[in-house]
């Protein structure tokens, strides 16, 4: 066992304060990283705040983790000490089902293990990556290439696969027009994931506040949700839709903006249901889909394409002493748009 410090939430809706945790002895499989950094999720604020339901407490959040193996197990094969690398959201799966199997670990059926607010399979709390170091099995560590910033790529173990998956899966590329809501920490990673994939890419934005920023990212076209126009402007326009926000739309009228087979999917998470009307979707023969991050093989491609296109997030580094003004920051939408913490100041 290693102590090491951590900042941690004492209770639900606590502020999170720096407190000592304890690491595992590092298995046969196992690598030990220290944390170079560490991104701050709006997942983290959901879980640490119970907006999903009942949490483990105390909690230290953090699925967006880039650092440097300083130890590995005997059995380890894939990594050796110096390595840069990344954790996400797993830490572990049951490695039976058919989608561990298949590699989508992250759907796995039989008992997926988060990296912090679960209970792993020696049933100890995990505990994230707002901590000096951290202890995984090397199945679920990905490789970060040398040509990423280790601050940059923190949050593509998160935002990154997060908008990746879904735009691979639906086959965003050349000739598809993609439509990204939300220019957030997850919607900035979908815009130039999008357009490096080939796609016409255009920012569904509450107002017109980012639209130079958007261009920037790559968006081909920026528009104002707020202005009731859009929805009839834009009406039967899209192959696909991903939907980053957190807070509950009039799916309907953002149904209405795919063209015939077009798919909207979910990757906020709102914390309230939504409604629908089924002819939404019965006209058209559209889908209304959502999707999780993406297993450890596809995490590792999205990375390796990251690092092919020059892709890192855009970030606002801080200090652990900040963590809680930046949880009030993200839930004001001030953030340029992703906060990685120094693990260094932990």
């Amino acid at each position: 066992m290693t102590t090491v410090a951590a900042y941690a939430a004492p209770a639900a809706k606590a502020p999170l304060e720096r407190t000592t945790i304890e690491r595992r002895a590092v298995r046969e499989s196992d690598v030990l990283i220290d944390i170079k950094f560490a991104g701050i999720c709006h997942s983290d604020i959901h879980q640490a705040r119970e907006g999903w339901g009942e949490a483990i407490f105390p909690m230290v959040p953090g699925h967006e983790i880039a650092g440097v193996v300083s130890e590995v197990g005997p059995g380890v094969t894939k990594f050796t000490v110096g390595d840069r690398v990344g954790v996400g959201c797993l830490v572990d799966s049951c490695r039976e089902c058919d989608n561990c199997a298949a590699g989508l670990e992250q759907y796995c059926t039989g008992g997926g293990v988060g990296t912090y607010n679960a209970i792993g399979k020696d049933g100890e709390p995990t505990y994230g990556g707002y901590s000096q170091k951290i202890v995984v099995d090397e199945n679920y560590v990905v490789r970060i290439p040398d040509t990423l910033a280790l601050d940059e790529a923190a949050p593509l173990l998160c935002a990154g696969i997060t908008t990746y998956s879904p735009l691979r899966h639906w086959n965003a590329g050349p000739g598809k027009k993609v439509a990204i809501v939300g220019l957030g920490g997850l919607g900035h990673m979908g815009v130039k994931i999008a357009h490096a994939l080939g796609a016409e890419v255009t920012v569904l934005s509450q107002t017109l506040r980012k639209k130079e920023d958007g261009l920037k990212l790559g968006a081909d076209h920026y528009h104002a949700t707020g202005d009731e126009r859009t929805f009839e402007d834009l009406k039967g326009t899209f192959d696909l839709i991903l939907s980053t926000v957190s807070a509950p739309l009039p799916l309907d009228a953002y149904l209405s903006l795919l063209r015939t087979d077009g798919a909207f999917v979910n990757v906020g998470a709102p914390e309230e249901p939504v409604a629908l009307n089924l002819f939404s979707v019965i006209g058209g023969r559209k889908t209304l889909a959502g999707s999780g991050i993406g297993g450890i093989r596809e995490t590792q491609e999205m990375l390796d394409f990251c690092a092919a296109h020059g892709i890192g997030a855009e970030i606002e580094l801080i200090g652990a002493q900040e963590i809680n003004e930046a949880y009030e920051r993200v839930l004001a939408s001030d953030v340029r748009y992703r906060f990685v913490i120094d693990a260094a100041t932990i």
